[in-house]
């Protein structure tokens, strides 16, 4: 028995048996390589060579590489992945395109005779209000007040006293108003200022008048308010030196109308040397705030000049009105005439200037 298990007994010296047990490994955890291709077969019985493995972004390169390819035989098409039924029709799509563009292609006008052009366009599609074809600055959208104003005293012949002051107030007061919000307050205008006899407003307290609960605050401002009651002392000055405000105001023109025959808003000027003239004289006299522009809005307003267009049925209307104050004023006698004592203003007339 002693002999039979010394046999079985595995020899562990160098002389002894061969066949060892295998000891155990410690297993290490497997760390992936970072490069797939460096990954190599862990079956070393296999005889049959590896299949090379693809990088994925080298396919999605060759995948964009055959995308713009196809992208590059029509620009027209989408950029998506449905591009081949947008390029199956390039035909249509440049077609419609080159008919949007003839269509929408604005024309170009060359100097100023493209002006013209578009100005007598303009004119020929203005729309005509009640039948009647007025200045193109009236429009059928315009407030009631100021189509009124426009057909009954814009460019008319004015000689009232009264009414040349409030009409010079007025043209003041068109540097912070419109026309349409200085007629819709023109009751509250003639309401405090005495329906503008220069006299009761030259009476006025300016104290009283610019007060802030004052109904004058809602019209104009501070300076305008006390320029309004120092100009009508002024004008009191001038109507007894000359008479009157209309002999004054008119003796610039030489008491005639100066007829402009604009065919164009644009031909219509905002100030000339006449109201610059007029301007300075008021000026040294003591008068606010009529500078020359305000000087030439009284003048369109007052009739003093005609700037109604030619278009318009006011012109003839305004020409009229000056012809037959030219008649009447020939047959004053000369006592009433005052200082007016030369041939050319006994005889009064129109002046037309062509432009």
């Amino acid at each position: 028995m002693a002999d039979m298990e010394s046999e079985a007994r595995p020899v562990l010296v160098p002389g002894g048996n061969k066949t060892r047990p295998v000891k155990p490994v410690p297993s290490k955890p497997i760390s992936k390589p970072s490069n797939p291709q460096m990954v190599k077969s862990k079956e070393p019985t296999i005889t049959k060579s590896p299949s090379p493995i693809l990088d994925p972004r080298s396919i999605i390169k060759k995948k964009e590489a055959s995308l713009h390819r196809n992208l590059s035989l029509d620009a027209s098409c989408s950029s998506d992945a449905s591009s081949d039924s947008s390029c199956s029709r390039p035909s249509s799509t440049s077609t419609s395109r080159s008919r949007r563009t003839v269509v929408t292609r604005p024309k170009k006008e060359v100097g100023n005779e493209g002006k013209v052009e578009k100005e007598m366009v303009s004119a020929a599609s203005q729309d005509f209000i009640e039948g009647k074809r007025r200045c193109s600055w009236v429009t059928a959208n315009a407030e009631p007040c100021y189509i009124a104003f426009h057909d009954e005293e814009w460019g008319a012949p004015l000689h009232d006293d009264r009414k040349l002051f409030e009409l010079l107030v007025l043209s003041g007061a068109l540097a912070e108003l419109t026309w349409p919000v200085i007629l819709s307050k023109r009751h509250i205008f003639r309401e405090v200022f005495m329906d503008f006899d220069p006299v009761s407003v030259s009476k006025l307290n300016e104290k009283k008048l610019v007060a802030p609960g004052s109904p004058a605050r809602s019209l104009l401002s501070e300076a305008k308010l006390r320029a309004v009651i120092e100009n009508s002392k002024q004008i009191l000055k001038i109507i007894n030196e000359f008479g009157s405000f209309d002999r004054y105001i008119w003796g610039f023109v030489n008491h005639k109308q100066i007829v402009s025959r604009f065919r164009y808003p644009r031909q219509v000027p905002i100030k000339t040397s006449k109201a610059e003239t007029i301007s300075k004289d008021m000026v040294r006299r003591g008068l606010r705030c009529v500078g020359p522009t305000v000087i030439y809005t009284f003048m369109q307003v007052t009739g003093l000049t005609n700037d109604h267009l030619v278009s318009c049925f006011c012109f003839e209307k305004c020409v009229s009105a000056a012809s037959t104050c030219s008649d009447a004023n020939k047959e004053e006698k000369p006592a009433e005439q005052g200082k007016r004592t030369s041939v050319e203003e006994l005889t009064r007339g129109v002046d037309v200037i062509s432009v």
